[in-house]
């Protein structure tokens, strides 16, 4: 009879987590906006400086987004109320999927940069945003 042998070792302990890295947790800030304003909100991730960068342009984004959203609305609205530039209704829907486009391949870039751990600054919200990180810690 064969003796029964020993089970192989446990492997060792992992080092307690200290939770995402900096580059981690900037790229997650731009799924939504909820993550974006947590980081802001939860330490550690308020006190670091590219998450923040990160979250506010996020927010940003978001922000930019919904006014764009709402401009063409009322300017096709608008169009709607002029008999003879109503053609350019047709065009609506393309501008809405142009500027989605846009939007989507921008967060894109942001999402890519932030995650490599880059300040990657997107035209007319950057500065602002690299204003906010820097001045509320």
């Amino acid at each position: 009879m064969e003796e029964p042998q020993a089970p192989p070792p446990a492997p060792p302990a992992a080092a307690q987590s200290q939770g995402l890295t900096p580059n981690s947790a900037a790229a997650i800030a731009y799924l939504t906006v909820i993550p974006a304003i947590l980081f802001l909100l939860i330490d550690p991730y308020r006190k670091m400086p590219l998450v923040r960068f990160h979250a506010f342009q996020c927010i940003g984004i978001a922000v930019g987004w919904f006014a764009l959203w709402i401009v063409v609305a009322v300017a096709s609205m608008m169009l709607a109320l002029i008999p003879g530039v109503r053609m350019l209704l047709l065009f609506i829907p393309f501008l809405y999927v142009g500027l989605g486009i846009a939007v989507f391949i921008l967060w894109l870039m942001a999402i890519i940069r932030a995650s490599k751990g880059e300040w990657f600054k997107i035209p007319f919200l950057g500065d602002f945003a690299m204003k906010m990180a820097q001045s509320s810690n």
